[in-house]
């Protein structure tokens, strides 16, 4: 029993949110294009059950580029709306349009002189007759056997609000660059803001030595800095190669006159660089496709100024 009514429920909010596609009109892009231009904010509200729906729906305009926040009804009539200026934009979700807190707003909200939209199940009550601009969130049924909790109603508004949510990012052209400047601590905008600078071990903290030093010098300044390899420059500074445990591997068979070897004779030339301007993601995907640890950070002249290590990459947790 309890599996065939959440399947109801399920199928019932589905059917409810398929039927509100024909009420994306004209109206609609009226709307949109009014919350585009807005110079204010766009303040949400809603009491109860919807009152949810507005936070929700204010908190994804926010992380999608558009000022917003949520405005308690009950708590506005206590001082609050004085967070509200001619500039901003009211959306009211009410599923009855006649819900006692929001309806006594809508005189203080004209006097003012925000817009408001209403998100209502009815479309002749009071907060849709006194609203400039009415999104009809109407549904045949609720989902509750007894057509009391509000279910299906609260899933509409939901749903209408992300579509004005994202209708609107599309509108004022939001790419994942903006996208992530409102998300700076979640993986995305990690792999979009990151740079390799912010993360690289400095020159200070890196091995790097010249071409005619020799092997047995060389580990012993990777063991000073407990690097895994060592940049190689030239009389000028600029990197011309790296040593890493893979060339001491390679080269292992000379047996002890290997320590005495120049660092220029079994370096890896040419080594996988990047800039510091660059993003870590860019990094990474060098490190994961070229199945190497390391990869050396340089300037614009080619001198280096870094190691960036895919340890460093999983600390910063951009991965």
């Amino acid at each position: 029993m309890s599996i065939s009514r959440a399947k109801k429920v399920l199928m019932n909010e589905s059917q409810a949110i398929q039927k509100l596609i024909r009420k994306i009109d004209k109206n609609f892009a009226k709307i949109i294009n009014l919350l585009a231009r807005t110079k204010g904010r766009v303040i949400v509200t809603g009491m109860g059950k919807p009152g949810f729906i507005a936070q929700k729906v204010s908190a994804t305009m926010s992380s999608t580029g558009t000022p917003s926040l949520y405005l308690h009804p009950a708590e506005a009539l206590h001082g609050d709306l004085g967070r509200v200026t001619m500039d901003d934009v009211i959306i009211a979700f009410s599923n009855s349009g006649e819900t006692e807190e929001v309806i006594r707003l809508i005189p203080i909200i004209k006097k003012i002189g925000a817009k408001l939209i209403a998100v209502t199940g009815n479309k002749r009550s009071a907060l849709a007759a006194n609203s400039d601009y009415v999104i009809d969130s109407a549904v045949d049924k609720e989902a509750c056997p007894m057509g009391l909790a509000p279910t299906t109603s609260t899933t509409a508004m939901l749903a209408l609000g992300d579509a004005l949510a994202i209708a609107l990012l599309e509108k004022k052209r939001i790419q994942p660059k903006d996208f992530a400047l409102y998300h700076p601590a979640g993986a995305l905008g990690k792999r979009l803001l990151l740079r390799v600078e912010d993360i690289m071990r400095p020159k200070k903290e890196t091995p790097i030595v010249k071409g005619d030093t020799a092997i047995k010098d060389v580990l012993l300044k990777i063991t000073k800095f407990k690097a895994g390899s060592a940049s190689v420059v030239n009389d000028k500074g600029k990197l011309v190669g790296i040593f890493t445990d893979g060339d001491l591997r390679r080269h292992f068979k000379r047996g002890r006159k290997l320590l005495e070897c120049k660092v220029k004779d079994v370096m890896t030339k040419s080594p996988y660089t990047i800039k510091g301007d660059r993003l870590a993601a860019e990094a990474f995907e060098i490190l994961t496709s070229r199945k190497i640890d390391e990869i050396l950070v340089v300037d614009k002249s080619g001198k280096p100024i870094g190691i960036l290590d895919v340890q460093d990459i999983l600390k910063a947790g951009l991965v």
